[in-house]
């Protein structure tokens, strides 16, 4: 596996890795890996004939009141976990690299970006998409693979590629993979290891809460009364507060009073101790409702 913190050592190396019409997935983070970061190292190399991990803790998606200071970083740690999977390069560029000096250009994904996660964190789409886009343009990916538990950021970053009209990736070619979870059901997070034992004990309560929601809706429940007795679930459970509990549109993220026929999710973020923690779950309407 190379390592490569240079922009024009990156393109050089994603050139040879293209020699005789090989293809490229690149699957972007932010390092901390764990067992969620591997499944879509996994994928992607089960789509394309190398992969390419970022590592890029990135600023512009972070509030000054957020942990940007804090966000874990374990880069040898990380690379012995790629150098294991396989993956033929890892591009690690410092803030420099990617933010040089005179840098003023901001990517805004308006609409799908104006609710839950990009209310509660006012500028962090903004620094996703700016970011992810970058990353598109550096290492020019025949597929991109992203988690589904970030849903929100995961359908600004399509949004983003069908408006700008990239093709490399193309938008149906950047693939969104299932939510890795613990044996409690608790989504797999770098921001996990934030939590205390206590801490980490109540959070499964997150998913069984949302499970419970599910079932509510998809049997014709108020949607508005059920979210307010997960909210309240979750409040009883150990969490501190609830930044938002929402049933959306899976794909415009508008926000939905009612279960249709069109694909729904099931989105929540909640903060237990110091932590923030984020998950989401399909909705899928039972049999004969409307």
């Amino acid at each position: 596996m190379q390592t490569i913190t240079r922009l024009e050592m990156l393109r050089n190396a994603v050139g040879v890795l293209r020699t005789n019409g090989k293809t490229l997935a690149l699957v972007p983070t932010m390092g901390a890996l764990h067992e969620g970061h591997l499944t879509l190292v996994r994928e992607a190399r089960r789509r394309a004939d190398h992969v390419c991990v970022s590592i890029f803790v990135n600023p512009t998606q972070f509030a000054p009141n957020e942990d940007l200071d804090a966000y874990p970083r374990q880069m040898a740690e990380d690379t012995a976990m790629l150098e294991a999977e396989e993956v033929s390069l890892l591009w690690a560029p410092a803030v420099t690299e990617m933010y040089p000096g005179g840098f003023a250009t901001s990517i805004t994904v308006a609409g799908i970006s104006d609710n839950f996660c990009g209310a509660s964190r006012p500028g962090h789409f903004d620094g996703v998409a700016s970011v992810v886009c970058k990353l598109f343009n550096q290492v020019q990916p025949d597929i991109a693979c992203f988690g589904e538990k970030d849903w929100q950021q995961l359908a600004v970053i399509r949004r983003m590629a069908r408006d700008l009209d990239l093709t490399l990736p193309k938008p149906e070619a950047i693939a969104g993979i299932p939510t890795v979870r613990e044996a409690d059901g608790l989504a797999m997070s770098s921001r996990n290891r934030y939590l205390s034992p206590a801490d980490r004990q109540n959070a499964a309560s997150l998913p069984q809460a949302m499970q419970v929601a599910i079932a509510r809706i998809t049997t014709g429940a108020d949607v508005a009364a059920t979210l307010a007795a997960l909210e309240s679930s979750l409040l009883g459970s150990g969490f501190n507060s609830v930044d938002y509990a929402g049933l959306a549109d899976a794909d415009s993220l508008a926000p939905l009073d009612s279960l249709g026929t069109r694909p729904a999710r099931l989105l929540v973020a909640a903060r237990i101790g110091g932590t923030r923690l984020i998950d989401n779950m399909p909705v899928i309407a039972a049999r004969g409702m409307s």
